[in-house]
Formats: C-alpha cells, structure tokens, sequence
C-alpha cells in the first residue's frame, strides 16, 4: 500500500450491516484503515473493502449500530491494519486486534505488521520432508502431517472436532525439536462454551504455555471473525521466519469464516455464487491457506491444520471442496465411528495427506512405517468391502480368512484409530499397535509388507526372539 495523508470526510451516503459508504473520497485504497468518529466522542474503526466512483466502502469491526450519517467524521489514515507481534504473545490469549483477552498487560515490546502479510515467493520455497508427530495413530501412521504442509480436518456437525483440535495443539511437535514448536490458534466465530473449552484445556493441561489463543465469538461483528486468522497468521509468520519456531497454525472453524465472507458480501449487494458464496471467496481461501511453508535460508516454518465443519455432512459442500484443491489433503471425521464410540472418529479411507510419503520411513519415522500403512489401508478397506458382504450373505457364508478380515476390521477400530483425549502415542507405538492388529492375518495375506520387515517387526518372530 502506497504511503497517502490522512484525510478526514463527513459525507456519509449510507450505512447497511456492518458496513458504512463514504462520499466524495477518490484516493481510498483497499483495505486501508479507517478511524470513525462519532459525535458524541466514540471512536470505531473500520476498513476499506472497496472503493471507487469517488465513494469508499467501510466494514465496521464493531458494527454501525447506533451510527447516524449525520455527524459521523470518517479518517482515512493511509495504512492498512497492524498488530503488534511478539514471542511474548505465546500462552497469552487475543481478539483479532490483538488487544489481550485474558486480563494480562498489553503487548509493550514486539514488531508491527500489516495483518495481510507478505507474498511468499514459490521459488523460494522448500518442499515438505520432515515428520510432524501429533501423538495420534490415525494421522501418525496413516495420513502423516509434514513440517510445512496444509492438511485440513473436515468434521461434521456435533463430532468431536474441538477436542481433537486441542488434543494435536498439545501434543504435536517436531521431534528433536520440540523446545522450537509452537501453536497458534485461531477460534473463529466459536461459542462461548466452545472458547471456555479451549482455554480450560490449554491450561489445565499446560499447553497453554506454547499456544497463542487468538478469539472470535459467535455474536461479534463479521469483520472480526474475518480478521482472525489474518491476525494470528501474522504472528505465525513472524515466530517462524523471525524467531525461528515451528508454528503449526489451527484455524477452527474455517466455515464461519466463510459464512462472514457470505454475510460481507450479501451486504455489498455482489453477485452470489455458489450455493449464495461470492465468487472470490476461493481466491480468499487460498490467501489464507497459502501462509504456511518453509521458506530457503530460514529455520522456522509454519504448517496449517485448518478445521471446518462440513454443512450436512457434505463434502462436495463448496467450502471443503475449495479447501481441498487449495490444501495437500484432509482429515475426515466419521459420524458412524463417532456413534459406535470411537475417538477419534477419523474415516482412515477417506482421509489422505498427499504428501505423507516423502516424510515418513527410514531415518524419517522408522523404516517399516511406509509398508505398515499401505498394508493397514489395503487390510482395512478389505475388511470393510466384507462387512457390507456379511450383512447380505451372514458371516457363515464367509471362508475363514475373510472371517479374519472382519476380526482385524474391528480390531484395527478398537485399538489403533480409538485412543485417549489425553493419550500421546509415539510413531513407534502408534506402528507396533499397527503390527499387532496385522497378526490376526495370515503372514501370507501381509502381501505390502516387505520380509525383511516382517521378520524384523512380527509380533510372532519377535517372541522367538
């Protein structure tokens, strides 16, 4: 944004929602920061979200109730809007502004940066290849999260999607390297309890020291919940590329971000795309998204986990859809696992992390891991095709071996995806689970699994060791 005076205007045409037109302006640049004055002294601030014809749109972060156009004195101050960013803001807890949430002092000591950030340029650029462990077997051992990568969770409505957040912002870490990670979290637009919620986890569980907590409530202005994970990818951005952390940003709940983006736009009067969404909000999405990587020359990182909640359970849903051609993958939680009690109730089948492949095996994890997970996969698909089969034929009319496959099915449910809120597994643990619910197969039916490997890890080689 080019450096333009303040300029003050009175002329306020009209005001709808959160949003407030301003007259008789020519210069008014895109998101440049503007200071409203009310007549009885109240100031607001607000931001230009388009501008031209000689007027400037204004979205209101606290809104325009009680705003008359009458009196009202708008100053364009020339520059976009700033946070001042810190180390100091971890175990601290932020509204979008980065005004302190948690009773604390203001930040004092920190660096200001515009909430948009800065381009990262795609050749310098580093490609993922180190392993993230989040202490939980179904993402560890099967859809691996790298240093670097974007991988989303798509929950649906009522599943435990707060509590597996929190569980990964406590336990993942870079191994090796675990006094250089840290969390930001972003809650955007969540509910009171769901806040109280995070907060009593951070804290009781003492996470809270590593986790900067940036808030949204679901009353506030949809500005707001729109600046959240601008604000707290600013301070990712600058832990990792400053001060050399591992960030891995949780952003929950990505749809109502995107609901405030429908809700912005409605009130301009756009053009609705689909299903009432502007046409832009992929382009918006990605600018979000594409705030994580390595970058050449720096030792820090920032990896996304983005959550958002699935609308009915669709995953054609354009916000999940336009997730996952941005993103490198998903996680997907399953209503049916959740229903039968198992946490958490992630759908191994339909999850993928597209790059877990290059970060995992010898010197990464271990050497059997790649092997252990296309066998636990091809077993596990397997063994559902067949309970769909016994509840047409019976499961009298299986042979022996698919009998097996169905023991290994629920085995596999029971014991690797199904763990503890509390319970942080280490790969080797989450792999020698992997081991064990494959010795209920024949040694012939391991057909992914080198033998070398099977020899090395078998539960039943291992005893005549």
């Amino acid at each position: 944004m080019s450096i333009i005076g303040v300029r003050e205007y009175s002329n306020i045409g009209s005001i709808k929602g959160p949003l407030m037109v301003v007259q008789g302006i020519s210069d008014a640049q895109y998101n440049e920061l503007v200071e409203i004055e009310l007549p009885n002294g109240e100031r607001r601030t607000g931001l230009v979200i388009d501008a031209g014809m000689g007027s400037a749109i204004v979205q209101v972060f606290e809104g325009t109730s009680g705003i008359s156009p009458s009196g009202v004195k708008a100053r364009f101050l020339g520059r976009g809007l700033e946070v001042k960013v810190s180390e100091d803001m971890l175990g601290r807890i932020f509204d979008p502004l980065g005004t302190p949430l948690d009773g604390g002092p203001e930040i004092i000591y920190g660096e200001r940066r515009n909430i948009n950030g800065e381009p990262l340029n795609p050749a310098a650029r580093q490609y993922p290849e180190e392993f993230i462990q989040t202490g939980i077997s179904a993402i560890d051992g099967l859809n691996s999260l790298l240093r670097g990568q974007k991988l989303p969770i798509f929950s649906g409505s009522g599943l435990p999607v707060n509590q597996l957040a929190a569980q990964i912002a406590r336990q993942a870490t870079v191994r090796g390297e675990e006094t250089n990670f840290a969390v930001v979290f972003g809650a955007i637009g969540v509910r009171y309890d769901e806040a109280l919620f995070f907060r009593k986890f951070f804290e009781e569980t003492g996470a809270i020291n590593r986790v900067a907590f940036f808030l949204t409530f679901a009353n506030e202005p949809p500005v707001k919940k729109i600046l959240t994970p601008k604000t707290a990818l600013t301070l990712a951005e600058y832990l990792a590329y400053e001060k050399d952390f591992h960030v891995l940003a949780i952003l929950i709940d990505m749809t109502n971000y995107c609901e405030a983006l429908r809700e912005i736009s409605a009130s301009k009067e756009e053009i609705p795309g689909r299903q009432g969404y502007p046409g832009y909000m992929y382009t918006d999405l990605a600018q979000t998204y594409e705030r994580a990587g390595i970058v050449k020359g720096k030792k820090g990182s920032i990896t996304q986990m983005p959550i958002l909640t699935m609308p009915n359970d669709d995953m054609t849903h354009p916000i999940p859809d336009l997730t996952g051609y941005i993103t490198e993958g998903q996680i997907v939680l399953d209503r049916g696992l959740y229903n039968r009690g198992i946490y958490p109730p992630i759908n191994v089948l339909m999850s993928l992390s597209r790059l877990a492949k290059d970060g995992i095996g010898e010197g990464k994890t271990r050497d059997d891991h790649k092997d252990v997970s296309n066998q636990l996969f091809a077993s596990y698909a397997r063994a559902i095709d067949l309970r769909g089969l016994a509840a047409i034929v019976g499961e009298d009319s299986l042979s022996e071996v698919d009998r097996k496959y169905l023991l290994f099915g629920e085995l596999f449910e029971r014991k690797f995806i199904t763990q503890g809120v509390t319970e942080n597994r280490p790969i080797e643990k989450t792999l020698d689970i992997g081991w064990e619910v494959l010795s209920e197969l024949p040694e012939s039916e391991l057909t992914n699994i080198k033998l070398t490997y099977i020899k090395k890890y078998h539960p039943l080689y291992r005893e005549k060791k």
